[in-house]
């Protein structure tokens, strides 16, 4: 599997992890889920994922419920998904994915975190082309589950890669394929864990630990920010 699956494994269960922190977010996804495709999860692909991502983190019922709510309260908030992008120290590169009620707040918050570290943020799309953008679905490994044929059964819904790690199985594919490829594996009757649109980077760079230690002082506040949903990296 490699090292940078094994960084970006460590890394991505390090973020969800964080009940505190995630739990939040995990409110607003289904909460924008809801206020887009309605709060039928039967009807609402998007809303079905994003549950099935607060369940698989064990968030209670009743955030869930509640985070269905209120999307459709006279005063719910209207979030806007909105992306950031910097060099970080070492170089490293940094795209930050927000969803936030204020983008003012979010530019701002934001630009303080990377001038912590004397870091500037890019004009947005400069570091669009550094990152491949897939749909990436957890799935936990059943007994007698055969690789080879799931592969087969959803190579034609866009699968395009698959990693088993022995307890858990990830399969990507293009961002694009996200709805066929979930659909395809909810007709399969396979439960889904987790389910995202992740950032891969394109020329992946490798960092000593003394570096890592304010890359990594970064990318924790920037995860610490309320508004932030989601950080990716190119570190290999």
């Amino acid at each position: 599997m490699g090292r940078a699956f094994e960084y970006r494994k460590a890394a991505k269960e390090k973020r969800w992890g964080k009940m505190s922190r995630i739990f939040p977010k995990l409110g607003k996804a289904i909460t924008m889920a809801a206020k887009e495709g309605g709060g039928d999860p039967a009807t609402n692909s998007s809303l079905r994922t994003a549950i099935a991502n607060a369940k698989g983190q064990n968030m209670p019922k009743d955030n869930i419920d509640s985070a269905i709510k209120r999307a459709t309260a006279k005063d719910a908030s209207d979030y806007t998904e909105i992306n950031y992008e910097g060099k970080g120290p070492s170089g490293v590169l940094i795209f930050v994915e927000c969803a936030t009620d204020n983008t003012t707040r979010s530019v701002a918050n934001v630009r303080m975190h990377f001038n912590k570290f004397d870091c500037p943020l890019v004009p947005t799309g400069s570091l669009e082309f550094m990152f491949n953008r897939k749909c990436v679905f957890e799935i936990n490994r059943t007994e007698g589950m055969d690789i080879e044929e799931l592969e087969l059964e959803l190579i034609d819904a866009g699968l395009e890669e698959i990693i088993d790690d022995g307890d858990t199985i990830y399969l990507h594919g293009e961002f694009t394929s996200f709805g066929k490829l979930a659909a395809a594996i909810e007709a399969l009757k396979i439960e889904v864990v987790k389910a995202s649109l992740e950032r891969f980077p394109t020329m992946p760079v490798e960092f000593t630990d003394a570096q890592m230690v304010d890359i990594e002082k970064l990318i924790d506040r920037l995860e610490d920010d309320d508004d932030v949903q989601a950080v990716y990296t190119n570190i290999a």
